[in-house]
């Protein structure tokens, strides 16, 4: 028993205690805001800017850059989805959930892009660029910048962004020594399969409404 507690959480004795109990309360806090966002609340974004600015914290702390820069993006976006999922459409409706337009698609690749160009500009410039670790960073950043832009936009294909980029961070971060993180990921993994079909079921109901 004590084996396996020190090979999933070995690593957080050489940790302080108030930086574990923070990943703790970001990792809860992780949790309720992809809760939210697949019953399609709006308190996804209030509790998603509190775990988002303890990890900032803490991945700078850690010096993981483009972790960092990710929750950061998070929070800025975050900001911009508010608005959006509470900006009126007309006098009664809201912005709705929405298939991702031609336009959007293109939007979206080149966020992907240039947010791995960025990031890799960001890891050379403070020597991080170092192994493998950073090709997968880079590559999970953009994955995630274009997710968390279309879940801004109410967006339906965000969970297939959220999906293959928790999937990828589940085995990453437990690498990097963060159990509790990766214990995130995996549950965001699975609220994000449920998240998508909670979210094309309400596309299909609006559809047979209209």
């Amino acid at each position: 028993m004590s084996l396996i507690f020190d090979l999933f959480f070995g690593q957080y004795s050489e940790y302080e205690t108030v930086d574990i109990i923070l990943e703790i309360v970001a990792v809860v806090f992780g949790f309720l805001s992809v809760w939210f966002s697949k019953q399609n609340k709006i308190w996804v974004f209030p509790t998603g800017m509190i775990s988002t600015l303890i990890f900032v914290y803490l991945l700078l702390k850690w010096q993981l850059l483009g972790d960092m820069m990710i929750n950061a993006y998070y929070f800025i976006m975050s900001v911009y989805g508010w608005y959006i999922w509470t900006r009126k459409v007309d006098e009664t409706h809201v912005t709705p959930i929405s298939i991702t337009t031609l336009k959007e698609k293109k939007a979206s690749i080149a966020i992907f892009f240039a947010t791995l160009l960025f990031v890799y500009v960001v890891y050379k410039t403070f020597g991080k660029w170092t192994n493998w670790v950073a090709y997968i960073d880079t590559i999970t950043t953009a994955i995630f910048f274009v997710g968390m832009w279309l879940m801004a936009r109410r967006k339906l294909e965000n969970w297939v962004f959220w999906i293959v980029g928790d999937i990828i961070s589940v085995p990453l971060y437990f690498y990097k020594g963060f159990t509790f993180t990766s214990l995130q990921y995996l549950g965001f993994t699975i609220i994000a399969i449920f998240g998508y079909l909670a979210w094309k079921k309400n596309i299909n109901k609006n559809l047979q409404t209209a």
